[in-house]
């Protein structure tokens, strides 16, 4: 497959930005996997990341490493997809709600309220609310009874 061209669509600011930097690791049908630096400068030491998109199953989980390369969490979007095949691109759809798994095993679940705010400004319809509250749901189920071992799997391959 050739390695599409990556945006990031945002409803909350109302955005689309091309993934310029974004460096493509693995890419075929059922995943995404990229190596990339953040987009700004961040005040919580955040420095660079990796990303593992899941394109049928609604999420991406991201390893977010601070400048000594040390862990700061893993951090999990709730998306969709748009592909564009005759012009080569992949625009993930971020659908706001997002969890984060702390090093020390905590788990957060975040931005309901942007998400419930997205719907009620007319920014995404009920399917788009009820893809996100159900990727959310399968999401956290997986934690839950799994772990994410199987999932940061194909990111940890690339980590030396």
């Amino acid at each position: 497959m050739n390695k599409p061209i990556l945006y990031r669509k945002r409803f909350i600011p109302n955005e689309c930005n091309l993934l310029k930097d974004d460096i493509i690791l693995e890419y075929n049908e059922d995943i995404l996997v990229t190596k990339w630096k953040f987009l700004h400068e961040r005040c919580d030491d955040l420095f660079c990341g990796y990303s593992c998109c899941y394109l049928n199953r609604g999420f991406r989980i991201s390893k977010f490493l601070r400048e000594d390369g040390s862990l700061k969490c893993w951090y999990c979007d709730i998306l969709t997809y748009e592909h564009i095949p005759e012009e080569n691109k992949l625009i993930m759809v971020d659908l706001l709600a997002d969890v984060i798994i702390f090093p020390d095993g905590r788990i957060k679940v975040v931005d309901l309220d942007e998400l419930s705010e997205a719907f009620e400004n007319r920014l995404i319809d009920e399917a788009l609310l009820k893809k996100s509250l159900l990727s959310l749901s399968k999401l956290l189920d997986e934690i839950y009874s799994k772990g994410i071992d199987e999932l940061i799997a194909p990111i940890e391959k690339y980590i030396s």
